[in-house]
């Protein structure tokens, strides 16, 4: 991968520089890098998420060029994490309100005893690969994200399981027999993650010719030419920017606060949406006390503007 950090004939399109990371290991010491490494970020401006767990790190995170690099130093520099890969985008603003390290059960939670992407896993595909492979006719391509994610964009002709949450994955598998009907299951995730775990759990359920796309849609949306692309829309990301398109622009999406559901321009005109109160999604869903204190929010975040102060909440 091309490193923005040391490759200065990349054009900058934002000021940030937000990093998307992972790493499966053994990591029974991950308590004692919890408090230097929220430490470093913290020094150094960093702000976003680093969750921790025996089974390794995941996160994003977000600051300037050197920032980001003295944290990716710092992890490379433990021998657990010395093959730490990550994903480079950039942002106009900011796009996390503060820095949070968090100890995990798992780097990703899908509640699945035994599954373990160390010892098994799918066969990565290059996303130069990948439009050939879902194109394939004895091919099943699967989206492992969930529903809020995969409303916004998806790739052409993919199944999707429209999960709430990653824990829902397995029974739908279990549930979905046809899924054995073609010889190839082709499966993708925002960053990666979600997808070693999934195509370690299909392996486990029997499942041989399992795929995957390395690096995600991210990788894909940054190395796949949009005039050649099979996919059909924006991205979730978790962060402020709330979806990317190819090149990793920033997307149009705002994020109903309320219910974290992305939303389009359209949408905001609707006469269900309420800036930080509601949306067309989350409207008959909550109740007039829910967009009451909602708008309680929206009160004290505008006074904290005001008097300069960024308000957490």
């Amino acid at each position: 991968m091309t490193d923005i950090l040391s490759d200065p004939r990349r054009e900058a399109t934002g000021a940030f520089l937000v990093a998307a990371l992972y790493h499966f290991v053994s990591f029974p010491r991950f308590e004692s890098l919890r408090e230097p490494l929220f430490a470093l970020c913290e020094e150094n401006g960093v702000k976003g998420t680093l969750l921790l767990a025996h089974e390794g790190i995941n996160g994003t995170i977000a600051g300037t060029d050197a920032a980001i690099g003295a944290v990716l130093s710092f992890l490379r520099a433990q021998p657990e994490f010395a093959g730490l890969e990550h994903k480079e985008s950039r942002a106009s603003k900011m796009p996390f309100v503060r820095m949070k390290v968090k100890l995990k059960k798992e780097i990703v939670t899908m509640g699945v005893e035994d599954v373990d992407p160390t010892r098994v896993v799918g066969t990565y595909v290059a996303p130069k690969d990948w439009n050939a492979l879902i194109s394939d006719p004895d091919t099943i391509v699967i989206d492992t994200r969930n529903d809020y994610e995969t409303a916004i964009g998806v790739f052409k002709g993919a199944v999707d399981p429209k999960t709430k949450t990653f824990r829902e994955f397995p029974e739908w598998v279990r549930e979905n027999t046809g899924l054995h009907n073609k010889p190839k299951i082709a499966m993708y995730c925002t960053g990666g993650i979600r997808c070693e775990k999934a195509t370690a759990f299909m392996k486990q359920q029997g499942f041989d010719e399992v795929y995957h796309l390395k690096g995600g849609i991210l990788k894909y949306l940054e190395e796949v030419p949009a005039e050649e692309s099979l996919w059909e829309g924006a991205c979730f990301v978790f962060d402020e920017r709330v979806s990317v398109e190819h090149g990793l622009k920033e997307g149009n999406h705002r994020l109903c606060h309320a219910c974290r559901s992305p939303i389009t321009a359209e949408e905001v005109t609707s006469p269900f949406y309420e800036a930080g109160v509601s949306c067309s999604h989350c409207y008959h869903h909550r109740s007039e006390e829910d967009r009451e204190r909602y708008r309680e929010r929206q009160r004290q975040i505008a006074l904290a503007r005001k008097r300069g102060q960024q308000h957490i909440g």
